[in-house]
């Protein structure tokens, strides 16, 4: 297992110096999903929540999200991002929304976080503005499915089909 680079000797918290690093292309994507009972899947679809178009603010949300990350997760950096692409599918037999997120950037430390975040900010939102149809909506399964850049290379995480 590799060593916990936010903790220091002592045990402390700590936000892990990337100065020596080198500045490389990295993309990290990552997906989520939020599942629902199929009457407010058909709701979000038709574009009949009261609140609006959801899957287009969710989009907004999860690229806002992103370039917010390191505000967010204390031991993160702030990082120049180059590209946030939020994406959605429709699983009409199992009601449920899939959401991946993909960003990019190039500098010292890679983007992971900012996929995660802005997958599960736009699930989010999508719950946030379906609530008042559907309160029982569970958000989950996030995970990173692959980055790429940096010292440690191309990560995919296994049975994911990219």
């Amino acid at each position: 297992m590799a060593e916990l680079t936010h903790i220091d000797e002592h045990g402390r918290a700590r936000m892990v110096d990337v100065g020596a690093k080198a500045e490389t292309e990295r993309v990290a994507t990552a997906r989520c999903e939020v599942r629902m009972q199929p009457a407010t899947l058909a709701l979000i679809q038709s574009g009949g929540v009261a609140k609006g178009d959801v899957i287009g603010v969710a989009r907004v949300a999860g690229i806002m999200a992103a370039k917010k990350t390191g505000e967010l997760i204390p031991l993160c950096h702030p990082l120049p991002i180059t590209s946030a692409a939020v994406d959605f599918r429709f699983d009409e037999p199992a009601s449920r929304i899939f959401i991946e997120a993909t960003v990019a950037t190039v500098g010292k430390t890679g983007v992971e976080m900012e996929a995660l975040t802005a997958c599960t900010i736009a699930a989010l939102t999508i719950y946030d503005m379906a609530k008042a149809a559907d309160k029982g909506m569970v958000v989950g399964e996030v995970r990173l499915v692959k980055k790429t850049g940096g010292k440690s290379g191309t990560y995919v995480r296994p049975g994911e089909v990219i």
